[in-house]
């Protein structure tokens, strides 16, 4: 028989996890139904693990990953979100299984019977990358910069830029258009500042946008060297320690 602890702030989607998993294992137990981070560690530190636990993400009180920076979670997750595609690599790294809203009956069954087949031992919940990843998938990227030309200032859109780019410790950036233009900005900054799914960072010299590349030739040591739009002087090469997450970036991973 399975003790399984729900953490779960939304009381409908409490409810009908309840009903679903009686449904399916008629004779596990639920031992609690939690709806906040507070409430969650005074429980754990009372009661000990539990056989699984259903979490939450987002709870009445915050993020549910401050649980694990709170007290020693012991327990197999399982985790239910609504966070889209980018960040489900991340629950499934990091946990038994996920579940998105709203809750069906075939993905919990199949939930389950992971956890049966898997869950053995101490769960390794790596709260650092989750939390990047929620960051990630929530985070807002400029459309626009501004750059000082001379004592007047002109707006660019970020969907004209085809790349930045860094040469004689200046930083420019070159539209679709062709047009070059200094920037104020380092390419540490402009990293932060524009969307990964759109631009990448292919060595410390180029930060180029996915419709600005080209030619792809495979290079020496796994290397990549790129033709790009418009075209440019400086040889444009994916650096060896960055081409595999630039083959996975264009597949869109």
């Amino acid at each position: 028989m399975k003790r399984i602890l729900i953490i779960e702030d939304e009381q409908t989607a409490a409810d009908r996890l309840q009903d679903l998993l009686k449904s399916i294992e008629p004779t596990c137990e639920i031992i609690g139904v939690l709806d906040s981070i507070s409430s969650s560690v005074e429980w754990l530190k009372k009661w000990g693990a539990p056989d699984l636990i259903f979490m939450d993400i987002h709870l009445a009180d915050g993020v549910s990953f401050e649980i694990f920076k709170q007290v020693e979670v012991l327990s197999p997750i399982i985790f239910i979100t609504a966070f889209n595609e980018f960040a489900i690599q991340a629950f499934k790294v990091n946990s038994i299984d996920y579940l998105l809203k709203p809750l069906k009956k075939v993905e919990l069954q199949l939930a389950l019977e992971k956890f049966d087949k898997f869950a053995k031992g101490k769960p390794s919940i790596q709260v650092e990358s989750l939390l990047k990843a929620i960051q990630d998938t929530t985070k807002v990227y400029q459309t626009r910069i501004m750059l000082r030309l001379g004592q007047n200032l002109r707006v660019v859109e970020i969907a004209d830029i085809a790349y930045f780019y860094t040469e004689d410790k200046a930083d420019f950036l070159i539209t679709f258009q062709g047009q070059k233009m200094l920037m104020d900005y380092h390419l540490d900054e402009i990293q932060n500042m524009v969307d990964p799914k759109q631009f990448f960072r292919i060595n410390r010299q180029f930060i180029v946008n996915i419709k600005a590349i080209g030619e792809m030739v495979t290079h020496s040591k796994s290397r990549v060297k790129l033709s790009l739009k418009p075209a440019i002087h400086i040889e444009t090469i994916v650096s060896a320690e960055r081409s595999s997450d630039f083959k996975d970036w264009l597949m869109g991973f």
